[in-house]
């Protein structure tokens, strides 16, 4: 029989293997970097240990973040949507990822895999989990993008057909830089507020969703890293992960919340890239592979039915 009570210490367990887990893969694949690792306390409560990885030989820096913290009462980027929870004692937990990789070929990419639970005195406590796997590329391949989407939806299958559809609309839509009209990448999964129908399915399809990134992702690291690139590439690159700084600073909820419960700022902004740059009024050449990314790849496509792979 599925438990709906929450365990959190199965959860904390898991959550600390996941970041061992993906470190142990990113510096095997990168070949050269090493993970400086910072553990941290925060004064309300609570902590995390910060790893990043920088100036390695495939990826320029790569950050993975675990953290528990706790608060007497939620901030107000946590309860905007869940009213009825504001004035609750808490506990947020997860692991974050960002990898800005130096080969422009190669994409970024983003996973986070999150537990919170709210709890008041005399009431049940009110739990969820979220996260998801989002990818940025600078040049496009209709092969990663199919094999990034074939692998979210693979690992969705057992928990119901309607879990892909659900989560890619979601990252499509929440992964979106409104001032700009346009995504930020291809999408991927996106899942919050995950409560039903208990608490071990709701854990085991959060499990599946951190296992599953280095499936998705390092098999597009092996076949991008070594194609050559030129000054070109990287400062379409660098003009392109400004976009990256922007949903990030204007949009992302999960900065918003690191910064109002007083969380470590430079864990909280180790998803920035190291190097980035804007210009003003920039427009790709027509016909050229940088206008193919803005044509072929940031509007939503349902990359599966295009592919003739069976739904």
């Amino acid at each position: 029989m599925s438990q709906s009570i929450p365990d959190i210490q199965q959860v904390k367990t898991f959550l600390l293997k996941l970041q061992d887990h993906i470190c142990q893969q990113l510096a095997a694949a990168d070949g050269q970097g090493q993970f400086a690792e910072d553990q941290w306390v925060r004064e309300e409560g609570g902590g995390g240990q910060s790893r990043v990885l920088t100036h390695g030989a495939v990826f320029e820096q790569a950050g993975v973040n675990f953290s528990h913290v706790a608060g007497a009462a939620l901030p107000a980027s946590a309860t905007a949507h869940r009213p009825e929870l504001a004035g609750r004692s808490f506990q947020a937990m997860g692991v974050s990822l960002v990898i800005h990789p130096l080969n422009p070929y190669v994409p970024t990419s983003h996973a986070n895999v999150r537990f919170f639970i709210a709890e008041k005195p005399g009431e049940a406590p009110v739990w969820w989990f979220g996260g998801g796997f989002d990818l940025t590329p600078y040049y496009g391949f209709e092969e990663d993008a199919r094999h990034w989407h074939l692998t979210a939806r693979q690992l969705c299958q057992p928990f119901g057909d309607d879990m892909y559809p659900k989560y890619k609309k979601w990252c499509d839509d929440y992964f979106f830089i409104k001032h700009r009209n346009e995504a930020r990448g291809i999408g991927g999964l996106f899942f919050d507020d995950l409560n039903s129908p208990d608490f071990d399915t709701c854990f085991s399809f959060m499990q599946a969703v951190g296992n599953g990134f280095t499936d998705a992702y390092l098999p597009v690291v092996e076949k991008r890293k070594a194609l050559p690139w030129g000054e070109r590439e990287r400062q379409f690159q660098l003009y392109r992960r400004g976009r990256y700084v922007e949903f990030n600073l204007v949009w992302d909820r999960g900065t918003l919340f690191g910064l109002q419960t007083g969380g470590r700022t430079e864990s909280i902004l180790m998803s920035m890239p190291p190097l980035v740059r804007w210009e003003y009024g920039y427009q790709p050449e027509e016909g050229s592979p940088e206008a193919a990314l803005y044509k072929d790849f940031l509007p939503a496509r349902d990359w599966l039915a295009e592919s003739g792979e069976p739904n």
